[in-house]
Parts: structure tokens; C-alpha cells; sequence
């Protein structure tokens, strides 16, 4: 770039100077419509990210080791019932 320029010549402040990463370049004022725009674009697909998790939420089968650990806890919860409702003494 400073090799393509002759002495004493600067840069055009409006002409972009190559490539540059997005973070750098300078921001483009929006119009209100365009904003308007946006947020409802936004709105549409943060409404469809929702619909999209609840759908897979309902249908997703549980994990076995969710499954086995529920077992367990059931067996122990008959286990303790079936102590307590006996009417054995226990001393």
C-alpha cells in the first residue's frame, strides 16, 4: 500500500483501504426502517429458535444413565415404603 503511493499523496478517506477484518471497519449508519427491519427479522428467528428447542425438548428421549438412576431411586423409594408400612417393630 505505502509502496503504491508516491510522495507527499495520502489515502482517500472515503476509499476503503483493502481488506480489513469486520471488527475494524467503520460502522454504517442504519435507517430507522432498516432497524426496524432487523428487529423483526430478529424477533422472527429468535421465535423459531424457541419453537425449535421446545419441539426437540418433547420428543428427546432420556439419557440410560437418566433412566437407570430414576430405577434406582425407585427401588430404593418401594424399599423404604414397604419398611415403614410393615408392622414390624423395629428397635
Amino acid at each position: 500500500m505505502a509502496a503504491a503511493l508516491t510522495e507527499g499523496q495520502e489515502p482517500d478517506p472515503d476509499e476503503p483501504l483493502g481488506w480489513q477484518p469486520i471488527w475494524k471497519r467503520p460502522r454504517t449508519p442504519k435507517s430507522k426502517a432498516a432497524k426496524a427491519e432487523l428487529r423483526k427479522q430478529r424477533k422472527r428467528l429468535q421465535g423459531a429458535g424457541k419453537r425449535r428447542l421446545a419441539a426437540s425438548q418433547s420428543r428427546r428421549p432420556r439419557s440410560r444413565q437418566n433412566r437407570i438412576g430414576n430405577a434406582a431411586a425407585r427401588r430404593d423409594a418401594r424399599a423404604l415404603s414397604r419398611v415403614r408400612h410393615s408392622n414390624a417393630w423395629l428397635w
